[in-house]
């Protein structure tokens, strides 16, 4: 093995070592000492940085209740799917009715004890009678929307239908978000 030019252990050291030895794997292995007790240093920082960015995530500000929001949302459409194929050999309707009922029960409840922490303000039964409400007016909008959509432009072909429910969708969503946020919790 080749030695390093590295000074003698005592000698001025390397820049960024605070002493240096002779042979350049001991120097290597000294390195990486270093450098591993400037990782904890990062790590350290990084957990400090992830607990207050986790802080922050369960705080009542509007962005962090939007983050949860969208969370929760992305969970039920998870939830629905499952429901909507374990339900749908009984038949497509029972297993949108189905997987709609009770992704919603259960979309509405976690928005009511994590995105907007009112499980101590908001009783259960109002949260799914409001929440439901709110999911029925969204459906309505959306299917008037396709249909008209559908009316007026018959040959607009699947992806720019698909464009304009999600389009609709969004902001369904984000007037559901602001309804529940304002006046449901």
């Amino acid at each position: 093995m080749a030695v390093l030019d590295i000074p003698q252990r005592g000698a001025t050291p390397v820049p960024g070592l605070t002493d240096a030895y002779s042979y350049g794997t001991e120097a290597i292995a000294y390195g990486t000492e270093a450098v591993a007790t400037g990782t904890e240093a990062v790590r350290t920082a990084g957990v400090r940085w992830t607990a207050q960015l986790g802080d922050w995530l369960r705080s009542d500000h509007a962005l962090a209740q939007l983050i949860r929001f969208a969370l929760v949302g992305g969970l039920s459409n998870v939830g629905y799917l499952l429901l909507f194929l374990a339900f749908y050999g009984e038949g497509p309707q029972l297993a949108n009715l189905t997987g709609s009922i009770v992704s919603t029960a259960i979309a509405n409840e976690l928005h009511r004890r994590l995105t907007f922490h009112a499980a101590g303000r908001v009783r259960w039964h109002t949260a799914q009678i409001e929440g439901g409400g709110l999911a029925l007016a969204g459906l309505a909008i959306t299917s008037g929307g396709l249909a008209i959509l559908t009316n007026t432009a018959p040959g607009l072909g699947g992806f720019a239908e698909a464009a304009a429910v999600l389009a609709i969708t969004a902001a369904v969503g984000t007037f559901r978000f602001l309804t529940l946020r304002l006046w449901v919790f």
